[in-house]
């Protein structure tokens, strides 16, 4: 199976949740997406299951010399998630950990600043929480917005992507109550593979999305 685009595939990730997640008549989940590329999927949940949809920012750590590697995730609220096995294996001084966790951070915080301008996050506390990405690589990044938000009082912690790498979609299910992931292939290759058209979100569209200009 190959996805339309990120519109296509909140559609059918959205079925997918509605077969798996028992929500009340007069309950309102809210639908965080990871930004960039989650909240054109998000959008798309949460126009489906009569979600709130909100932006949950949170950045990979790259590994010394090779930033494409994750080594893992900082969320908004400084929450830190690590790869000990790959750090342990590249042998990743401590000095260096601190100090991308410190430029991912601030990175984070202004992205956050950027997408919801004035506007507060809305409260997760007592409410079923979507998390929307557009597919499951390493999952740390998702690892570390769910970790978020279980300090935040949420009910239940839902993670859902279309699609995502199997071992990646395991490890993220031991910080959410479920995962939705439809499509885990046993050929992930990236993300980007299992879409014909994956280009990258501007930030104006994020912003659109989030002031509901559909």
């Amino acid at each position: 199976m190959i996805y339309r685009d990120r519109a296509d595939a909140g559609r059918q990730l959205a079925a997918s949740i509605r077969e798996r997640v028992a929500l009340s008549d007069d309950e309102v989940p809210l639908v965080l997406g990871v930004p960039r590329g989650g909240v054109p999927v998000a959008a798309e949940v949460a126009d489906a299951l009569g979600g709130e949809l909100d932006v949950l920012v949170a950045h990979k750590l790259g590994a010394p010399g090779n930033p494409e590697l994750a080594i893992g995730a900082v969320a908004e609220d400084g929450t830190l998630v690590l790869d000990e096995p790959v750090i342990a294996a590249l042998r990743i001084p401590a000095q260096y950990l601190e100090d991308e966790r410190k430029r991912q951070l601030a990175d984070v915080e202004e992205r956050a600043r950027r997408f919801r301008g004035r506007r507060a996050a809305p409260s997760a506390r007592d409410r079923t929480v979507i998390v929307v990405d557009d597919g499951i690589a390493t999952g740390a990044t998702l690892q570390a917005a769910l970790r978020l938000l279980r300090v935040s009082g949420a009910r239940r912690v839902i993670a859902a992507a279309p699609v995502g790498a199997r071992e990646s979609v395991r490890r993220v299910s031991g910080d959410a109550d479920l995962v939705v992931c439809p499509l885990q292939p046993r050929a992930f290759r990236a993300v980007g593979s299992w879409y014909r058209q994956f280009d990258q979100v501007p930030d104006a569209e994020v912003v659109r999305l989030l002031g509901g200009g559909r």
